[in-house]
């Protein structure tokens, strides 16, 4: 089964995402900074298909955790979507530009999300 991996240090958003990601038919990995989303990858590099990857967080920021995904061989395929409060164009570039599929804005509607999360893993609008 595909599963889908939200990091975010806001336990609401996570918890909105993973029932999203649930109605979708996906079982959804939770991490509340990048450092614990950069291993959940690592130990689920095989069984997750898209990640949700908010910008701003404590410690290393969506950016940096985006970076060090891309970087690294094992988990560089893995496609990043950003889900954030930052919707100036210049962040949207930053984050496309290091390797993001998709960006989302925060707030969101369920239905915007579903959408975004079937384009970002290649399946169409829903």
């Amino acid at each position: 089964m595909i599963k889908l991996l939200t990091i975010d240090d806001s336990r609401t958003i996570r918890r909105v995402i993973s029932g999203i990601g649930a109605m979708l038919g996906f079982e959804v990995l939770e991490a509340e900074n990048g450092a614990e989303g950069l291993a959940v990858l690592g130990e689920h590099v095989h069984e997750i298909g898209l990640v949700l990857l908010d910008w701003n967080m404590p410690g290393m920021n969506g950016l940096e955790v985006l970076k060090s995904a891309k970087a690294n061989p094992r988990i560089r395929h893995i496609p990043v979507m950003m889900v954030t409060t930052e919707g100036e164009r210049d962040y949207i570039i930053q984050a496309i530009q290091a390797g993001a599929v998709h960006y989302q804005t925060k707030p969101f509607s369920q239905e915007e999300m579903a959408t975004r999360i079937l384009e970002a893993m290649g399946m169409g609008g829903a």
